[in-house]
């Protein structure tokens, strides 16, 4: 079967073509995928209005180049997938009409796709994962951990109470000046750094459930810079790369302890995960990839990250899901409408206000 995937959710605006055989292996036949850095990069962030826009502007472009590097029409074409949500309700909205149009046009199976499922999915398109594995999402607009029990079948072990992972990048390269998006050159800055010259916090290291809390390091960060200007009035080169650096192994050390509880609660409730799989653009660190990497090798499991290109929002996770599903008959009726929030383990509690609950 071919799938045609469209994501649109928030800043990236991605269409790909993917096959999946009788025996459930896929290939990624096309992937393309036009960022809006240039568009948001005077913001420090993304902007709703100017996201959405941009979407509308390409999203019929890079469907058809698609289609196109694919060396397929829509003739071949067996159902159009798009992500109707979590995400920017205008940016979905482009997608998700998109997709009903090319599907209705051609006579075509629509599949409405969890943003956060075709997340959770993606190491089974390029390591053939099998059920159940641990997940760790982690991006600018989620972190979750996850039991993945099967497709449509998810279990939220533990999330963020405030911030982000991938968020609280951004702030406090925001912060520190050095433009969006943040993660990069956080990371960048942090290679030339000392780790132990600020002592960050380590928000909710050893309690007992396998949650995350960022805005209490997110604001330390900012104390130190302040403390900085106060007593030398400006904030150098040297003292950004070890803020960078200070910053980074803190979330390490966060993310690695609550990775460690998540795995235990999850074979208290759920048997032996197959592995511990990171999805989302916070997976291209290579330092919290480390840490990781020995967390996963400590509880015996295999650590499975998808390549960069697949761990940001693309359309080739879209399309995966949208084939999983439509393995299963699991399509959707053109009426169906897009989401600004949509859990994948709807019956578990969210913390806080809705702002969480937008991203849980």
């Amino acid at each position: 079967m071919l799938v045609l995937g469209i994501e649109t959710t928030c800043d990236e605006t991605a269409a790909a073509v993917v096959r999946i055989d009788a025996a459930g292996h896929g290939a990624i036949l096309s992937n393309v995928v036009r960022a809006q850095l240039d568009e948001h990069a005077p913001y420090g962030g993304v902007v709703p209005e100017i996201a959405a826009r941009a979407h509308v502007e390409v999203t019929d472009l890079v469907t058809a180049q698609a289609l196109r590097e694919a060396d397929v029409a829509m003739a071949d074409i067996d159902a159009v997938a798009a992500a109707a949500g979590p995400g920017l309700i205008g940016g979905v909205l482009v997608g998700l009409t998109t997709a009903k149009a090319m599907a209705l046009v051609a006579g075509k199976p629509l599949v409405a796709v969890n943003h956060l499922e075709a997340h959770a999915l993606t190491a089974r398109l390029t390591d053939r994962v099998a059920f159940p594995y641990l997940l760790l999402l982690a991006s600018g607009g989620h972190t979750q951990l996850l039991a993945v029990k099967g497709v449509g079948d998810y279990a939220k072990l533990g999330t963020t109470i405030d911030d982000a992972i991938g968020e609280a990048f951004d702030k406090v390269a925001k912060l520190l000046g050095l433009g969006y998006p943040g993660g990069p050159q956080v990371e960048r800055r942090a290679m030339s750094g000392d780790p132990a010259r600020f002592a960050l916090p380590r928000p909710l290291i050893g309690r007992p459930e396998p949650d995350f809390s960022l805005s209490g390091l997110k604001t330390a960060v900012r104390l130190e810079v302040e403390r900085l200007m106060d007593r030398q009035n400006e904030v150098t080169e040297q003292d950004i790369a070890d803020i960078c650096a200070s910053f980074q192994m803190a979330v390490a050390d966060m993310v690695a302890d609550r990775a460690r509880v998540a795995i235990r609660r999850f074979r208290e409730a759920h048997g032996e995960p197959t592995a511990l799989v990171v999805a989302g653009g916070v997976g291209a660190n290579q330092t919290l990839k480390a840490v990781l990497q020995k967390t996963a090798d400590a509880a015996g499991l295999p650590l499975v990250v998808p390549p960069p290109k697949l761990c940001t929002d693309n359309g080739a996770m879209i399309a995966w899901a949208g084939a999983e599903r439509l393995r299963l008959g699991l399509t959707d009726a053109f009426d169906i409408a897009p989401r600004a929030r949509w859990p994948l383990d709807a019956g578990a509690a969210s913390f806080g206000s809705g702002r969480l609950g937008a991203k849980a």
